[in-house]
């Protein structure tokens, strides 16, 4: 069995003259929870659109849960629960009626996991969707894909609107129920704490390009970020060396792997190191994310980092 629940080759994605996701190549292993991290614009939704056929790749191919996407499509939706960011439904149903219209379409439909959880998230079965507020929408959004019962399940933006309770009961489903019976969630999220608590697996990207992909404890175990003081310090990237940023009269490296070597190189070339410090997902997305400075009199020569759009 293909040990990848979902496997991206140089995926692409171009709207007019809008190239949203650009060469991605991505890899979520079966049975894990892989948070899809990015700023708004990087083009993560239009990632998930793609993996599920609602918009055709540019270039690129993809398969997920070992089919291809556009040659089986339908086979991947009967198999796959999409939780919108835009949580729109019938308006005029309520989430009784939404599940009896549900329910057909889906092979695996559990109606015992619409008691459970409707009883979880404290779900109002019986008002029409259009009159619930942003949190119980959701709720009922996350109740029909949970009964599902799917091999894979991809949340977009999944705790919109939800109170701390709610998150948390989510976040229980997703590492006790989901990835505890060996089923595979893709979570694009902004929420970054909540997602470095259930996440196996990070891919963040950019401007429609992967960044970083790792598993989450190699990066709480590997990871660091090294502040040093001097000049003419090197803007070198490439190899464990993932980003390199000024901050004032410092600049900041964020490395993957032999941060204690590469700080003693640094200090071969007249640098002082303040810091070498460990990383949480919000640090590192900042760092990756982040504008190079222009060059000024203290970083003379140095090449600033491509600026990112926020299309």
């Amino acid at each position: 069995m293909n040990e990848l629940a979902i496997h991206t080759d140089k995926l692409v994605k171009t709207y007019s003259k809008l190239r949203a996701v650009d060469e991605l190549s991505i890899n979520v292993p079966r049975g894990g929870v892989y948070g899809f991290l990015g700023r708004n614009g990087a083009g993560k939704t239009s990632t998930m659109r793609m993996l599920l056929g609602l918009a055709r790749p540019t270039a690129g191919s993809a398969t997920v849960l070992g089919m291809s996407i556009g040659r089986e499509q339908v086979a991947i939706l009967e198999r796959t629960a999409y939780v919108t960011e835009g949580k729109v439904l019938y308006g005029g149903m309520t989430a009784r009626e939404l599940v009896r219209f549900t329910r057909g379409f889906y092979p695996n439909w559990s109606d015992d996991a619409v008691a459970r959880y409707a009883r979880r998230f404290d779900v109002p079965m019986d008002r029409p969707f259009a009159q619930l507020s942003l949190g119980n929408r959701t709720k009922v959004c996350l109740l029909l894909a949970l009964a599902q019962q799917a091999d894979l399940l991809i949340f977009d933006e999944p705790t919109s609107g939800l109170d701390p309770v709610g998150v948390d009961e989510f976040q229980r489903v997703v590492a006790e129920d989901l990835a505890g019976d060996g089923r595979t969630v893709l979570i694009s999220s902004h929420q970054l704490a909540d997602v470095e608590r259930i996440a196996d697996w990070v891919g963040l990207i950019d401007n429609g390009r992967l960044l970083l992909e790792a598993r989450l404890d190699d990066i709480k175990s590997q990871y660091r970020l090294i502040t040093a003081a001097g000049t003419g310090l090197p803007q070198r990237k490439g190899g464990d060396i993932l980003s390199a940023n000024s901050d004032g009269n410092f600049r900041k490296y964020l490395v993957r792997a032999n941060a204690e070597a590469f700080a003693a190189e640094l200090g071969t070339q007249g640098a002082t190191i303040t810091e070498v410090s460990p990383l949480g997902l919000r640090e590192i997305f900042l760092e990756l994310v982040r504008k190079e400075e222009p060059c000024t009199s203290g970083n003379a020569g140095e090449i600033p980092a491509p600026a990112f759009s926020s299309i």
